[in-house]
């Protein structure tokens, strides 16, 4: 039946959008129903790439006519697709532009899930993008004052970090969550990121950043009080000492083993650096220090 192929349908709906000296007005209303019908032709006949503008032009549609809910909808559907043709600047400006659409509805959540699909669809192929969407939409929630509901997306993004190696953003996000769950006072979640950082830190074997870390963090009672806290100093001091065997027993610890499997994965492999060259420097200091209280 002509009256059912998409193509047909998709030139109708054309038709009703395009000004002439006969139509003065765009009907809309009309056409979005045609271009949502024939995107529904294209999918059954798995024309994936006139499927999508098609739900492109729906999407459109739908928010011309002030329902940017269903507008929001259509973008996503047409994003799904976009990430079967492999198309993946699409598939990025597809859930942003669905993201936005829900932010106008008012709908954090629905905004912040919609980047989150997004991030999660080009994790592997376009992993720098993808760090910056699953940013985003932590951005949305903590901005909206649900930052409990962005924990799984904190994960995420220090994994995807942790993945390229970029173990100091890695470190950076982690304290970025702590604070979030100290917002919503989520003490075992702050706890447990601030021991992370630290963590990460040492695999890198930047010490001092480690040492600086915990003591940035330690200005918050409940970490200092906690085994994650109790935990970090004891390694610290073990790292200070030149003492491999308590840094690899602290590292199989119960407050390391109940972190994430990705923290827990690099903490397993401490110490990665000559921590013997760290007991020497420490015992210079201190004699050192002595030199200068020796009056005689």
């Amino acid at each position: 039946m002509s009256g059912s192929d998409p193509n047909k349908l998709i030139a109708k709906a054309d038709k009703l959008t395009r000004l002439s000296l006969t139509r003065w007005n765009a009907d809309w209303k009309s056409a979005t129903l045609l271009y949502e019908q024939a995107a529904n032709g294209f999918r059954i006949a798995k024309d994936y790439e006139k499927a999508k503008d098609a739900l492109e032009k729906a999407s459109k549609g739908q928010e011309l006519i002030s329902s940017p809910w269903d507008a929001a909808k259509h973008m996503e559907s047409a994003a799904a697709l976009a990430k079967e043709l492999g198309k993946w600047n699409e598939v990025a400006d597809f859930y942003k532009r669905a993201s936005e659409l829900y932010t106008v509805c008012g709908r954090a959540q629905p905004a912040s899930d919609a980047l989150a699909k997004g991030a999660r669809a080009l994790e592997d192929s376009v992993p720098e993008e993808s760090i910056q969407l699953y940013i985003e939409a932590c951005t949305i929630l903590e901005d909206d004052g649900k930052e409990q509901m962005a924990f799984d997306l904190y994960r995420d993004v220090t994994g995807a970090y942790i993945k390229l190696q970029k173990y100091t953003d890695a470190a950076a996000f982690l304290l970025r969550w702590g604070l979030a769950a100290d917002k919503c006072n989520a003490t075992h979640s702050q706890c447990k990121a601030y021991l992370s950082a630290i963590l990460i830190y040492l695999y890198i074997h930047d010490i001092k950043q480690a040492e600086k870390c915990y003591n940035d963090c330690s200005q918050v009672d409940a970490f200092l009080g906690s085994d994650h806290g109790r935990c970090a100093s004891k390694l610290l001091s073990a790292y200070t000492e030149g003492d491999i065997e308590e840094i690899k027993r602290l590292a199989q610890s119960s407050a390391v083993s109940h972190l994430d499997h990705m923290v827990i994965r690099l903490a397993r492999k401490l110490p990665t650096g000559d921590v013997s060259a760290l007991k020497t420097n420490a015992s210079n200091e201190q004699e050192e220090e002595l030199d200068e209280d020796d009056l005689t």
